[in-house]
Order: C-alpha cells, then structure tokens, then sequence
C-alpha cells in the first residue's frame, strides 16, 4: 500500500459513531467515569496522573505502557478500548510510541493503538500501522483500522483495497468510515466489486451482501456504465463447476478480486 500525497476531506458527521475512534475523548472520559465500579475508576484515574506525569520514554518500559497491559483486568473488557486510548492520549503518545507499543502489545492493545491514531496522529506518520491491520486475519484489527484515520490519509488506491479484505474478511462494512463519500461514483471500485463477485460465483461461494451495498454506493445518478447491482449473481447461487473460471487461493490474505500479488500470512494473524 502506499502513502497518499492528499487526504480527502471527511465530514465532520463521519466521525460519529460508538468506537473509541469515532468517539470525542472527553466523552469518553465522562463515559468511563460514569460507568466504572469505584475500585475500576479510582485505577483509571491514577493511571492517567501516573500518564501524564511520565510522558514518553522511561527505560525499557513506561509506567503508562504497564497500565495499558493492565486495562483490561483492571476495566474489564467492555471498557478497555476507551481506558488505554485515554492513557496513550495522556501520555503524549507520538507516532513512534504508539508504533513501539503496537508492534510489541497484545491484540487488544493493537486495537486501542488503531482507535488512538485518529486522536493523536494529524498527519499519515501512522499509516504503517494501518497497513499492518489490514494484513492481519484478525477481524477485530481489520474494523479497527479501516477507522477515521484511514478515511483520512488512506489513498485510493489502498483504500479500495481496505473495503475489498472487509468483504473478504467477514467485517461489516458499517465499520468503514467515510465510506458513503470515498465509494461515490467510484468506477474502479465499481470494478473491483464485479471481480470479486464473479470471482465468489465461479468458485461457488455466496456473494457477501455487503458487497450490493456498496456497490450501489459507487454508482453515479446518470450512468449506465457501472455494474448493475441487480445483475451481480444471486449471493446464495452457486456456480456450476465447468465454467471454466480460475478457482482463487483461499488461503490468500488479500482480498481476490483486487488484481494484486498473494501476500504471505502475517504474523500477527494468530494473535487473539
């Protein structure tokens, strides 16, 4: 994938929504105030002091980088996200931090690095990061990544590519965010889509239904040039054997359909 030279503008009305990413932090803060038993607050309070008072780099490990590792113990899973955003946040977390604490954290403090990037990150410094997710097979990483600021600084190239292992990956496509403005009349997704559900028929798969919806998305008002959602094949068809279409590698990590070389399994695809 490679890094854009502009970054589409996203409508502030995008970035609402109920993930972290999406979510103002001071909102946030007051939602995890508003809902952590006493003994879980009163640990999340001391972790942002303890943040904010030892910003960056202390030694091999930061006092905050020690309390992102305990979130989820300490806040129970349902609010962990929120707690470690918050902490990277009142650690001052620059690009380099966040990509020392991805590339050496579990799977859960991945994810919160994802949702932090649009919070603490204003240029494409993180892509990298993103780039990384949507490698993965781990469908939790993937809807991470495919957050604001992949609406922001993914090109267009990468960034059908994203909506694509989506589709591929099993994750709703209500996770990608801008995507009502990125898929507008956009004939080469338009294309891709066809691909892939051809590709999916031919290989007597279901045709994901999420795919109809975007690709109504791409279509423009007065063309006739796009595909016809309507005249992709039915998602529950199945192909007949001799159609003589290629069978895709299932076992690719890149979505079929994009037209680009099998990339090998990375290895954070087994973390949990």
């Amino acid at each position: 994938m490679t890094h854009p030279h502009a970054a589409p503008a996203i409508p502030e009305a995008e970035h609402a929504g109920t993930t972290p990413a999406r979510t103002p932090l001071d909102a946030l803060h007051r939602h995890l105030d508003t809902h952590l038993e006493a003994t879980a607050r009163v640990w999340f309070r001391r972790a942002l002091d303890e943040a904010a008072a030892h910003p960056g780099t202390h030694g091999p490990i930061s006092v905050w980088e020690l309390r992102l590792a305990e979130a989820g113990r300490r806040c129970g899973g349902r609010y962990a996200d929120a707690a470690r955003v918050l902490i990277l946040r009142a650690a001052r977390a620059d690009p380099e931090s966040l990509a020392r604490v991805y590339s050496q954290g579990t799977a859960e403090e991945r994810r919160a690095v994802l949702h932090a990037l649009p919070h603490l990150v204003s240029g494409p410094d993180a892509l990298p990061l993103v780039e990384d997710a949507l490698r993965t097979h781990d469908t939790r990483l993937v809807a991470a990544a495919v957050g604001p600021y992949a609406a922001r600084h993914l090109d267009a190239h990468a960034w059908r590519h994203a909506v694509l292992k989506c589709l591929f990956a099993g994750v709703p496509v209500d996770e990608v965010a801008g995507l009502e403005q990125r898929a507008r009349a956009d004939a080469e997704l338009a294309r891709m889509l066809g691909d892939y559900a051809t590709e999916r028929t031919a290989a007597g798969r279901p045709v994901p239904r999420d795919l109809h919806r975007v690709l109504t998305l791409t279509a423009l008002p007065d063309s006739t040039a796009l595909p016809d959602p309507t005249a992709l094949p039915d998602p529950t068809a199945v192909a007949p054997t001799d159609s003589g279409g290629s069978t895709p590698d299932l076992h690719r990590t890149d979505p079929p359909g994009s037209g680009g070389s099998h990339r090998p399994a990375h290895p954070h695809g087994k973390e949990s």
